[in-house]
């Protein structure tokens, strides 16, 4: 499947763009699952405010103090391989020169012959933790939607860096789509959700065609969901509804139902957060 080309970059940021650590944890997991170097950093004092996303001091095997500052970085697969190789573009959405940030970034991409970029997020939903996730997958280059049979939003209203990036690939002449898992909202703030991120590499393996390991997801999957079963056991009103969620969850997935159902989630999503921002989200 040659339509995004052989290096693709996948681009995932923690925050507003990240519900449930869910498309984070992606590009944690392809990271995790073949060696990799870094290629690119930004420069942390250029985008990041630190009283909005603070650095982290931890402590080292021999009880040194470190400082690590937030970043977004790219990674390049280290092995060649015949197939679609994924460089990793992953980090803290930056709280300010955005414009700038997408330049260096699409710049380091064109040093890298990156001939595709796929765009993960997760967003908060009215969907219930029972059901399969959801992944809106869309794209504003016609020839990609063609090809992948995806959709193209008509949502007009705030964006993230996601949204930045993917124009600024695009008016350079690198293709691209965008990959959005819904997670449930009474969850997402609370615990990172595995199911979700197992729907995104399913759905980022589809497009790309290259292969995607995915680990010990597929169990913590469902770990995930039976924790979330027996707190809801205890809550007659959570019970109803989670059952009242399935309902319509069942009735978008039915023969009858409109296939425009995810990208309207989607765009109710994104209206939902104007105004109201994440955890790591400069307007907080």
């Amino acid at each position: 499947m040659d339509t995004l080309g052989r290096r693709v970059l996948v681009a995932a940021f923690d925050g507003w763009n990240d519900a449930g650590e869910a498309a984070s944890a992606a590009a944690a997991q392809l990271r995790s699952t073949d060696r990799y170097e870094r290629v690119f950093a930004v420069d942390p004092e250029l985008y990041f405010d630190y009283q909005y996303t603070r650095p982290q001091l931890t402590l080292d095997a021999d009880g040194r103090r470190t400082l690590t500052w937030p970043d977004a970085t790219l990674w390049r697969p280290a092995r060649a391989s015949r197939g679609t190789r994924l460089w990793v573009l992953s980090g803290v959405e930056p709280a300010r020169s955005w414009q700038a940030f997408a330049a260096e970034v699409i710049d380091a991409a064109l040093s890298e012959d990156i001939t595709g970029l796929v765009a993960i997020g997760s967003m908060m939903s009215d969907v219930p933790h029972t059901r399969p996730i959801s992944v809106h997958a869309g794209s504003d280059n016609e020839g990609i939607r063609t090809a992948l049979d995806l959709e193209r939003s008509t949502y007009e209203g705030p964006v993230g860096i996601l949204s930045v990036l993917t124009a600024a690939a695009e008016e350079v002449g690198i293709p691209t789509a965008s990959l959005w898992a819904s997670v449930p909202h009474y969850v997402a703030g609370h615990t990172p959700s595995p199911k979700a991120t197992l729907a995104l590499l399913d759905r980022l393996e589809d497009i790309t065609g290259a292969e995607v390991p995915r680990g010990d997801l597929a169990g913590e999957a469902v770990a995930w969901e039976a924790s979330i079963d027996a707190a809801a056991a205890d809550d007659e009103e959570m019970t109803e509804y989670i059952h009242q969620l399935e309902r319509t969850r069942d009735a978008w997935d039915s023969p009858e139902a409109s296939g425009d159902a995810i990208a309207q989630e989607f765009e109710r999503y994104l209206r939902r957060r104007d105004g109201k921002p994440g955890r790591d989200d400069p307007r907080r």
